[in-house]
C-alpha cells in the first residue's frame, strides 16, 4: 500500500495553498498513493510562532466540516484516496490543532485534536489551542487502520502506546519542525522506537521553508514496525515523499508477537500508584 507525505512551503494566500494541496493529492494519486498526509497547519503560515495577546484569535480558525474539508472530501471521493489533513479548527468559542481524516469515498470520519499543547519560544501554542478532547481515535479507512499523533503529542509515550493498543496499521504525525530544533536524528529515533515498541508504521509529514521567525526542515520520513526508516524526504525543499507499506508484516513484528503478549500493565499501575 503506497502512501504519500506532502511537504511544501506555505504562503499567505490560504486559497492558493489549498489549491496546491489539491494538486499534490492529484499527483500522489496518479503515482499510486492510497493515502496522502499533510504537515501541521498545512495551508496557513505557522502563526503560533508569535504571541497573539490575551485572547485566542478565533477569526483565524475554521469549522470542521467546512470549506477546506469539503473540498478535500470531494477530491478524495473523485480519486479514491484517504486524506489526512491538519488545520486550525474552531468549534464554538474554542480552537484546536486538528487533523480531519477523510476516507476514500469522501466521508469525513472524524478529527484528531492535539492533546498536549506546547508553550515555548517559537511555539506559543497555548495562546491559540485548547487541549484536544477527542482522545486517540483509530480510523477504519480504505488505506487501513489509521491513527494520528499531532506534532507535540508524539513526545508522549502514553499517546503512542495508547494508539498501539487500538492496533493501527499506521500512525501519521503532522509536524512543524524547525531546522536544528533538536539534536540530529532525535525525531527520527523517537518514531523508530515508537514503531518498534508498538507494532505499527509511523509516517511524519513536516513543513518546509522560512517563515516569520523560523525555518522548517522538511525531511519527512516513514518507519516500519522493525524500527527502520523506509523512506525519507529531502531537506528544506518542496517534495512528495512516497513509501510502499506491507501491512502483512505487522502480525510478525516484535511488538505484536512479544511485547503486547508479555506486558504487565498491573505492575506499572502498582508502581505508579494508579488504580485500574
Amino acid at each position: 500500500m503506497r502512501i504519500a507525505l506532502v511537504q511544501f512551503q506555505v504562503g499567505d494566500d490560504h486559497e492558493a495553498s489549498v489549491r496546491r494541496g489539491h494538486e499534490a493529492v492529484r499527483e500522489a494519486a496518479a503515482a499510486g498513493a492510497r493515502l496522502v498526509a499533510f504537515p501541521e497547519l498545512a495551508f496557513t503560515p505557522f502563526f503560533p510562532c508569535c504571541q497573539p495577546g490575551r485572547t485566542i484569535p478565533l477569526d483565524m480558525a475554521e469549522p470542521v466540516p467546512g470549506p477546506t474539508t469539503d473540498g478535500f472530501s470531494r477530491l478524495a471521493a473523485e480519486l479514491g484516496v484517504v486524506i489526512v489533513l491538519n488545520l486550525y479548527e474552531r468549534e464554538g468559542g474554542l480552537a484546536y490543532d486538528s487533523s480531519p481524516v477523510i476516507d476514500a469515498d469522501g466521508r469525513l470520519l472524524g478529527t484528531t485534536r492535539m492533546l498536549h499543547v506546547a508553550q515555548m519560544p517559537h511555539f506559543y501554542e497555548q495562546d491559540y489551542y485548547t487541549p484536544g478532547d477527542h482522545g486517540m481515535p483509530v480510523y477504519e479507512t480504505a488505506a487501513g487502520r489509521i491513527g494520528v499523533a499531532i506534532c507535540y503529542d508524539r513526545h508522549y509515550p502514553e499517546v503512542m502506546r495508547g494508539l498501539g493498543l487500538k492496533r493501527p496499521d499506521l500512525v501519521v504525525v503532522p509536524q512543524a519542525g524547525m531546522v536544528g530544533e533538536w539534536p540530529e536524528g532525535l525525531y527520527e529515533a523517537e518514531l523508530r522506537v515508537a514503531a518498534f515498541q508498538n507494532g505499527y508504521f509511523t509516517a511524519l509529514a513536516n513543513r518546509v521553508g522560512k517563515e516569520a521567525t523560523m525555518e522548517f526542515g522538511g525531511e519527512s520520513f516513514v518507519c516500519d514496525p522493525s524500527g527502520l526508516v523506509v523512506a525519507r524526504g529531502p531537506s528544506a525543499v518542496d517534495a512528495i515523499v512516497y513509501a510502499d507499506l506491507d501491512y502483512g508484516r505487522l502480525a510478525d513484528c516484535h511488538a505484536r508477537q512479544l511485547f503486547y503478549r508479555d506486558r504487565r500493565p498491573e505492575i506499572v499501575a502498582t508502581l505508579l500508584g494508579i488504580r485500574g
